[in-house]
């Protein structure tokens, strides 16, 4: 990845909610839609090129066994998001980010003001946590990643998501905040998404030109 950094601020939207909501299957669907690109936290990970300085630092807190700081995080995924637009694989112009499973604190929030503007931030709701639960350990098996099925793993990532990524809530506040009841149907979610996404101004300029 690229150790400079796109300065200009590129208009975002963030997806969040507990896991098993369905953040990444919403996320995916709307990427189909032109004017809107898909970021999953995963794909930082997943694309880091161990090459570079910022590779060699994550892996090594990962030998180590670590979470990785939040500083590091958003430098990373800051480095990977300028070469999405390089290779023009993102175009900032005329694409709408979706950001899914990033920030993952407030801490990284605050931080993520250097590069994108949240227009919305799309809670998917979820209160029935014996749901939740539920939904994990099917996409577990499914997966076929039994350690993730286990009850005390899948807790924990629930409990985890309650402490450190809901309070994200708080601080983007009302005015950006639309919550979305995720015991609907796929199809009945993503409409609710797109029913708002149409009304905000970021997306009117964007779809309103001709490229």
């Amino acid at each position: 990845m690229s150790d400079t950094v796109e300065t200009a601020k590129k208009p975002a939207i963030l997806i969040l909610g507990a896991p098993g909501v369905g953040k990444g299957t919403q996320g995916a669907i709307l990427a189909q839609i032109p004017r809107f690109y898909h970021y999953s936290s995963g794909d930082v990970f997943r694309q880091l090129d161990t090459r570079t300085d910022l590779g060699r630092k994550f892996v090594e807190y990962s030998k180590r066994g670590e979470l990785v700081p939040d500083k590091l995080t958003i430098q990373l995924w800051a480095s990977h998001m300028n070469d999405l637009v390089t290779s023009h694989r993102y175009k900032p112009d005329i694409d709408i980010l979706l950001l899914d499973g990033i920030p993952r604190n407030q801490d990284q929030a605050k931080m993520l003001e250097d590069y994108v503007e949240i227009h919305a931030v799309f809670h998917l709701s979820c209160p029935n946590r014996d749901e939740l639960a539920r939904r994990l350990r099917k996409r577990a098996l499914k997966e076929q990643r039994l350690d993730d099925a286990s009850e005390v793993v899948i807790q924990h990532r629930i409990k985890t998501y309650e402490d450190e990524t809901k309070p994200i809530l708080d601080y983007y506040g009302e005015d950006l905040r639309c919550d979305i009841d995720a015991t609907q149907s796929p199809a009945k979610v993503v409409y609710d998404i797109l029913a708002k996404l149409q009304t905000l101004n970021a997306y009117q300029r964007i779809d309103n030109q001709t490229i």
